[in-house]
């Protein structure tokens, strides 16, 4: 928490300042940079290792669209998937983040897609405007769709938010799942020495399918690999 905590606050505000004179892409690939000091320092100061399998699914192509569909069960792929990934990114996150000092106050300044989650329907609309936007400009999406982080060796209800997205947008989805709670539990302050998993799906098409449809192709890929990447979850 210190490291975290020493590093964010000079990165945070260096961000939100020269974010008034550099575009969005090279603003994200600066914020990159304080992710991989942070995963560095869990890997120095924690004992946690990665391993990541599938990264040659991902689409090839600066202006390849794509659509990541993660499972969630710590803040650690939150920081972890935008060091792996060729594109920029953008989450679909509550707006009560943006109030986190630094970190919320850079993250307003990545233009990513922010919701008020009482309005379902509303968030809905925005996630699927502002992805296709996005999209547009060579940023990939990405989504948690359990919606909130997840108990190691459980499953939320997967929403269709991101499927609805890609349906609309034509874009592929890529299932990610990840073991994270092994060494960095949901809950809780203390973390754990030992080896993440992180394993990417291939790319599964959008075009003409419906999206609860997809989402149950998504869902049934992300489940079946979490019981492969970390069986003693599910014991």
């Amino acid at each position: 928490m210190a490291w975290l905590l020493i590093t964010v606050i000079p990165w945070g505000l260096a961000l939100v300042l020269i974010s008034l004179w550099v575009g969005r892409t090279s603003l994200w690939w600066f914020a990159v940079n304080w992710f991989r000091l942070v995963i560095w320092g869990s890997r120095v100061i924690l004992g946690i290792q990665v391993q990541v399998r599938g990264l040659e699914n991902l689409p090839a192509g600066a202006s390849s669209p794509a659509i990541l569909l993660s499972k969630h069960q710590s803040t650690l792929e939150t920081l972890l998937l935008p060091t792996l990934m060729p594109h920029p990114l953008a989450f679909v996150f509550k707006r009560e983040l943006l109030r986190i000092p630094f970190f919320g106050w850079s993250m307003a300044r990545l233009d990513m897609i922010h919701i008020n989650r009482e309005s379902r329907a509303a968030a809905l609309k925005h996630v699927v405007a502002q992805g296709k936007r996005l999209l547009g400009q060579g940023t990939w999406i990405i989504i948690f769709p359990e919606g909130t982080r997840i108990a190691r060796g459980e499953k939320g209800t997967y929403q269709t938010a991101g499927t609805r997205l890609a349906v609309e947008a034509g874009a592929p989805v890529i299932p990610i799942a990840v073991s994270s709670a092994k060494c960095w539990p949901r809950t809780g302050f203390v973390k754990h020495p030992g080896v993440v998993q992180v394993s990417i799906g291939q790319p599964i098409p959008s075009v003409g399918r419906e999206p609860k449809e997809l989402m149950r192709e998504v869902e049934a890929w992300i489940e079946a690999e979490m019981h492969r990447i970390d069986p003693e979850a599910y014991r």
